[in-house]
């Protein structure tokens, strides 16, 4: 099983792969109620493919009982409350994945010793299923990097690797 918070959620969806992804996972996919609202309250151009999986039971959302561990994280980590709550849903299902691109959320994950990654992570272990190919995965990295704050090195590392390098 793994856990969503919204920045993932949204950077898949904009690189068309959040369907993949969650149809070729073989575990449960979840989100805080919270991640739903943000993602769905303003309307872009990917919240109709998101709300198509949380419709089809493919993202299934839930609720965080945890609200007082849900502030001391948003507080101890500067992060907002969807981030927050994907962690403490992983922590309350017993989840060890995060899927987060926040960069407090990952420094959290670590602190709390929960497994994360990103989109590009993902992104990369398609490729290495052979469920995209290296041009195609290239040119979703390439989007990525526009729309996402990924620093040079990781765009390089990334880069390679969908080469075909080591």
């Amino acid at each position: 099983m793994i856990v969503f918070d919204s920045s993932t959620l949204i950077l898949l969806a904009k690189i068309d792969m959040l369907d993949m992804v969650v149809s070729n996972f073989r575990g449960k996919v979840l989100i805080p109620e919270t991640v739903m609202t943000e993602v769905c309250e303003d309307r872009r151009i990917e919240v109709p493919a998101i709300e198509k999986l949380i419709n089809d039971h493919k993202i299934e959302v839930f609720k965080v009982k945890g609200i007082a561990q849900t502030k001391n994280i948003m507080e101890d980590f500067s992060i907002d409350r969807g981030e927050a709550e994907a962690i403490i849903l992983s922590i309350e299902k017993g989840i060890s994945m995060v899927a987060t691109d926040d960069r407090n959320a990952i420094r959290a994950c670590k602190m709390l010793k929960l497994d994360f990654v990103t989109a590009i992570t993902i992104l990369i272990r398609a490729f290495e299923k052979t469920l995209i190919d290296s041009e195609t995965a290239l040119l979703k990295l390439q989007k990525l990097q526009l729309i996402g704050r990924y620093s040079k090195e990781i765009i390089r590392d990334a880069t390679k690797l969908l080469r075909g390098g080591t």
